[in-house]
């Protein structure tokens, strides 16, 4: 198949929109009129697409943008954490485009696009020189008027969780069979690897823990078969259509251990919260940048009614954080660092008190725990020569304790 020929397809399609739609009027056209298409060239723009993603895989890219009105017309790329323009694929118009993107969705994802503007939903296609099936989540929103599409590809092989890193107190205290119950969190910005993180959980578990494993996210990223565990994904928007509505039904088919994809909203937080009090093993994720914003993002979120009772309830029933970054390396790929929380005593006592300010240096001091803060893990970057000094630096979430720790050596 040629790029060629799709473009005609396309260019064919286009040429039925009515001159005077503009902007919206011009995707809302596409989304109700995408069927007329003939199945056959269907097929060919969804292996125009398949054929850009297999592009994508072999340059190791992570995500990859496709229409919008900031794209200019050309396909972009994220290769080892910078985006790209790739200029050997074909650029689109912002019809083309939006053909293009409208064209990987059913009937219900384009109504929920229509009415919402947004779209969260996983891909998959067949990667022949491999001879298996590749996801990716993906996110289509509006841009100017103009139809956009972001496609991050989903690892097909899970890291060991073993080969983390983390201290074999952290590794227990992640670990169901060692503490049954409990809320443990992986935090970090966008593009940080948490799902890759739970992914490598929830496979450890799989591996040795006879145990009901049930996965809320939006979208299901990662598809884990069962071994040892048994596991169940349900989709926000397609099994279930919130992240509270699949926590709260959740109690009701037997897990052992719950996996909420992100902590989004005070009705998932509260929710989540109950249901670890109710003595399951919790795994979430939120978009912060250290174990202390965790904390605090959490109680800023509820009511200030509400927030001296969920602080105490927090404090009783979170047992750890990871919060991680992926830095760029010296090698032009990108490392993980970590800032590991353990909650003891003296932490929990802190948070129910407010004084979260005061978890940093337990952090600090809390090595033989398992504990280690972001500026650390930095610090041990740069002493392996994995990590520039600007980017131990740069990536640290407390400058002046980096500049102090890193000046001692």
């Amino acid at each position: 198949m040629s790029y060629t020929e799709s473009k005609n397809i396309l260019a064919e399609f286009i040429s039925n929109i009515p001159a005077f739609y503009s902007g919206p009027d011009r995707v809302q056209y596409i989304l109700d009129n995408i069927e007329t298409i003939i199945s056959d060239n269907r097929i060919l723009l969804r292996n125009m697409v398949n054929k850009m993603l297999t592009s994508m895989i072999e340059r190791e890219a992570s995500d990859i943008e496709i229409g919008g009105h900031g794209n200019g017309g050309y396909i972009w790329m994220r290769i080892y954490g910078k985006k790209e323009r790739i200029k050997e694929f074909p650029q689109f118009s912002p019809d083309e485009a939006a053909v293009v993107i409208i064209n990987l969705l059913n009937s219900n994802q384009r109504k929920y696009l229509s009415a919402t503007k947004n779209l969260d939903f996983s891909y998959t296609f067949h990667y022949e020189r491999r001879n298996t099936d590749v996801r990716f989540r993906s996110d289509a929103y509006f841009d100017l008027d103009t139809l956009t599409l972001n496609m991050r590809a989903i690892n097909s092989i899970i890291r060991p969780l073993e080969g983390y890193g983390f201290h074999s107190n952290v590794l227990k205290t992640l670990s169901h069979t060692y503490i049954r119950y409990g809320l443990t969190l992986v935090t970090g910005i966008v593009g940080s690897g948490k799902s890759t993180t739970l992914d490598a959980i929830i496979d450890a578990h799989n591996k040795i823990d006879p145990a009901h494993i049930v996965i809320i996210s939006s979208p299901v990223e990662y598809v884990h078969k069962s071994n040892i565990s048994i596991i169940k994904h349900r989709e926000v928007g397609r099994d279930v259509l919130s992240f509270r509505d699949g926590v709260i039904q959740s109690l009701r088919q037997d897990p052992d251990i719950i996996v909420i994809g992100e902590m989004r909203d005070p009705d998932t937080i509260m929710a989540a919260l109950e249901v670890t009090d109710t003595g399951h093993k919790v795994f979430s994720t939120l978009h912060t940048s250290s174990a202390v914003e965790s904390i605090d993002r959490i109680v800023a979120e509820i009511h200030p009614n509400e927030q001296e009772r969920v602080r105490n309830r927090l404090a009783d029933v979170l047992i750890a954080i990871v919060s991680q970054k992926l830095i760029p390396s010296l090698d032009g790929k990108r490392v993980l660092a970590k800032e590991i929380l353990i909650v003891t005593p003296s932490v929990k006592a802190a948070i129910k008190n407010n004084n979260t300010s005061e978890i940093y240096m337990m952090i600090n001091q809390g090595a033989p725990q398992g504990m280690i803060t972001m500026e650390q893990d930095l610090k041990r970057l740069y002493l392996e020569k994995k990590i520039s000094l600007e980017n131990a630096i740069a990536y640290s979430n407390n400058k002046t304790r980096i500049q102090q720790i890193l000046a001692a050596i």
